[in-house]
């Protein structure tokens, strides 16, 4: 079958979305024949269905279209070393609380008052988008933890960086390298639709970006990806084990923890500087 290699960004775009329409229309057909909207369990299926179908095999498949080496195209095929593996999950632990800074500054940004429908709606929707997560994250033993861990962190991690990283800014030509990190960032937070998570989760997909491009390796924002969801996870058992405060984890370097989001800015900064150095 003749490959797609030489098409123009345009083109390998197209068969992109055509591959995510076909998966996720064939996801939806077998969701609405056997799925229950009503059972967490039966929801947590179609979470599963969902990352394969809007992320994995629309990536996989396109990347074996376009080239006659798919895993170099995605840059799955170069591993990495511990030491930058180490430095890479430092990195995101670090970050955290300035996130949650971050986050907590986005969350105070208002929308014009012609806008107020609009802002209104957004925070209708991610109340609901939150009541559904804590739903999925319950987990009374190790075993759902674990599965929750790979269900909402180890899947969303692979599945999100083949397409964003992987193929979205992979589309773009070399010498537009800056601008297909912040243009795929942008677009990595806007789908998440939590509009007032939208700066820290951008800043995050830009370091995943940036990341690939300094190690060459796919595996690298994978990891990172992970890291960030699978502490949410962990996270939330032990708040909800231990009975701890539901905003304690979430506002560690906001509020009157500012202090500590700011030096966790600083900390990631310089760990990213010795980090880029390293490798120069």
């Amino acid at each position: 079958m003749k490959r797609l290699d030489s098409s123009h960004w345009f083109t390998k775009t197209l068969v992109w979305f055509a591959l995510m329409a076909v998966f996720t229309t064939v996801m939806f057909i077998v969701w609405f024949i056997w799925g229950d909207p009503q059972s967490v369990s039966s929801l947590k299926w179609l979470q599963l269905m969902q990352s394969f179908a809007v992320f994995v095999l629309p990536a996989i498949c396109g990347a074996w279209l376009w080239s006659a080496r798919p895993f170099e195209w995605l840059h799955l095929d170069r591993g990495f070393t511990w030491r930058t593996a180490l430095y890479a999950i430092a990195i995101m632990i670090a970050a955290l609380p300035g996130i949650n800074l971050l986050s907590d500054l986005n969350r105070q940004l208002s929308l014009p008052a012609f806008l107020e429908p609009l802002e209104a709606y957004m925070k209708q929707s991610e109340e609901a988008a939150k009541v559904l997560t804590e739903q999925f994250l319950e987990a009374d033993n190790i075993a759902t933890l674990l599965l929750n861990i790979c269900l909402m962190a180890l899947l969303p991690a692979i599945g999100e960086e083949l397409s964003f990283r992987g193929v979205l800014q992979g589309l773009f030509p070399e010498r537009y390298r800056h601008t297909a990190i912040w243009v795929t960032a942008a677009i990595f937070s806007f789908i998440h639709f939590q509009f007032y998570g939208f700066v820290p989760r951008m800043l995050m997909g830009a370091l995943f970006g940036y990341m690939l491009v300094w190690t060459g390796s796919l595996w690298i924002p994978v990891l990172m990806h992970f890291t960030n969801n699978a502490l949410a996870v962990l996270a939330y058992y032990i708040s909800d084990r231990y009975e701890l405060p539901e905003e304690f984890l979430e506002s560690f370097g906001a509020g009157e923890y500012w202090w500590i989001g700011v030096v966790s800015i600083v900390i990631s900064g310089v760990l990213i500087r010795l980090f880029v150095r390293g490798r120069s």
